[in-house]
């Protein structure tokens, strides 16, 4: 069950497939507008080597597999901002501890009034499903029908049935960095080995051994190595920063249930 607020929050982006997309038009363009830029490449042609020290013709000759890791790193950072809002959102006005402790105060109290008006005031997931768990809590206070066992599992499904709502928001997009973290890897490694297939084949083309073409052009394949790296490294660091941020919310979750099921048992 979700509340007016919830409705009022940044539930993020769900058509991840629409941000590929985007990301990968970007990655052509950076590729072959700044990166393939013929400032950047000996005459002017993109098809000599690069200028001495020049990074950006280096990085073009890393071929075409190039753009496909620059659309992984900008996906990364693309669901990473997304999640760093929705997450924001999720969490709330104020502090969430700070939430907990005035929510478990007020029922240590039995003020259901002051924690509806805390959630109220709070919004976001977690007062989502306090507030709806409230109402749970009130309607059995008023329901004679039922014994107090039956009210209690009452009171705990529609915990664990509002915090199932709100937990596909929060995880969203995330399966999708995750698979980031070894796909980018993957990549890199894959345009390495065809960068270093080519450069073998010109040497061998040439029927000779050319210390600086090859030197060259292992420099130009193990560039997709360090993409294919950085993609994955900075996967990996958003994916287990936002799950941990997940895991902190739903232990407030599990807590405030736990007291709110506790204060009805005790004083019922």
């Amino acid at each position: 069950m979700k509340t007016n607020n919830s409705k009022q929050s940044f539930k993020g982006i769900e058509s991840a497939g629409l941000i590929i997309i985007a990301c990968f038009i970007v990655a052509i363009c950076i590729y072959h507008f700044v990166f393939g830029n013929p400032a950047n490449f000996m005459n002017n042609d993109p098809n000599n080597h690069p200028l001495p020290g020049n990074m950006l013709g280096t990085i073009y000759k890393g071929g075409i597999i190039v753009p496909v890791i620059q659309t992984l790193l900008l996906t990364v950072l693309t669901l990473s901002v997304e999640r760093y809002f929705t997450l924001r959102a999720s969490f709330g006005r104020s502090k969430l501890s700070k939430f907990v402790a005035q929510i478990k105060d007020a029922l240590n109290k039995g003020d259901m009034e002051k924690a509806q008006e805390l959630c109220d005031k709070q919004r976001g997931s977690v007062a989502n499903v306090v507030s709806s768990t409230l109402r749970k809590y009130r309607e059995m206070e008023q329901n004679n029908e039922l014994a107090k066992d039956q009210k209690i599992l009452a009171i705990q499904k529609e915990l664990e049935e509002a915090t199932a709502l709100e937990l596909p928001m929060m995880q969203q997009n995330l399966p999708i960095i995750a698979t980031i973290t070894t796909l980018g890897t993957l990549m890199g490694l894959l345009g390495t080995v065809i960068g270093m297939i080519r450069s073998f084949a010109a040497l061998s083309a040439g029927g000779g051994t050319d210390s600086v073409a090859l030197s060259t052009g292992i420099s130009e394949a193990l560039i997709n190595t360090a993409f294919g790296i950085l993609t994955g490294a900075l996967a990996v660091i958003s994916y287990n920063y936002y799950t941990n941020k997940i895991d902190k919310l739903t232990y407030s979750l599990d807590e405030v249930g736990f007291s709110i099921v506790q204060t009805f048992a005790a004083t019922h």
